[in-house]
């Protein structure tokens, strides 16, 4: 299998070039555009993650109960991907330590990935963002989407980020939601900063430059009541 990310960074599209046998598991909806030889179905995964159980978990987490699968059964198909949003997208491969990613940003992975809920404590919900993150486990490629561009972070020892711009970070770091460094818990919510997420130990943090919620604000306020 071959990934290819073009169109980078704003309005991202992945081109996916599958071997005969080869299969991959994506977001429903997430499909642009595909060769006539592949075939598409519509499941809910069964083992870690699948299910009535897996499926609702993910609905829980921002990403639709259904998943499509597209198999290929001859040599050189394409497939072409997309997020509903406008922005980037990250090509993972999943290795040991595992990836936790935001709500909504889950878009495709090799049918060996695992996506499962893990819970991130109620001060994700005091700070705008969703109590539950995807836990995404196993060996094989994974594809992400944000709102913007996409920036790797390799965090060795301790690092702050503002939680609405979190794309993904890899389990070996350990990390708590708390306010900004140097301001009073009364200057967090009235400053408009909010509360920030700060990382500690060693592994890789995945950003993205814009926050989708601060843009519905300042989008949402401007149209016209319906």
């Amino acid at each position: 299998m071959k990934i290819e990310l073009l169109q980078q960074p704003d309005s991202t599209i992945a081109r996916i070039t599958l071997n005969a046998g080869e299969e991959i598991v994506a977001e429903a909806g997430a499909m642009v555009a595909m060769s006539g030889n592949l075939q598409a179905s519509t499941t809910l995964r069964q083992g870690k993650g699948g299910g009535i159980l897996g499926g609702l978990k993910r609905m829980i987490g921002g990403e639709s109960l259904f998943l499509s699968v597209f198999r290929s059964p001859t040599p050189e198909n394409t497939l072409f991907l997309a997020p509903k949003m406008l922005g980037d997208m990250l090509h993972y491969q999943m290795g040991k330590s595992g990836l936790v990613v935001q709500a909504g940003s889950y878009l495709a992975s090799t049918s060996d990935v695992n996506i499962d809920l893990g819970f991130q404590g109620f001060k994700s919900l005091f700070s705008g963002e969703s109590i539950f993150w995807l836990d995404i486990s196993g060996q094989g490629d994974l594809l992400l989407s944000s709102f913007g561009a996409i920036y790797e972070v390799p965090v060795k020892g301790e690092y702050i980020v503002d939680t609405g711009h979190i794309v993904a970070f890899e389990k070996t770091l350990t990390f708590e939601i708390t306010k900004p460094p140097g301001s009073s818990w009364v200057s967090t919510f009235l400053g408009g900063e909010g509360l920030v997420c700060r990382f500690k130990g060693n592994g890789r943090l995945f950003c993205q430059t814009h926050n989708a919620p601060a843009f519905g604000q300042v989008v949402g306020g401007r149209l016209p009541p319906r």
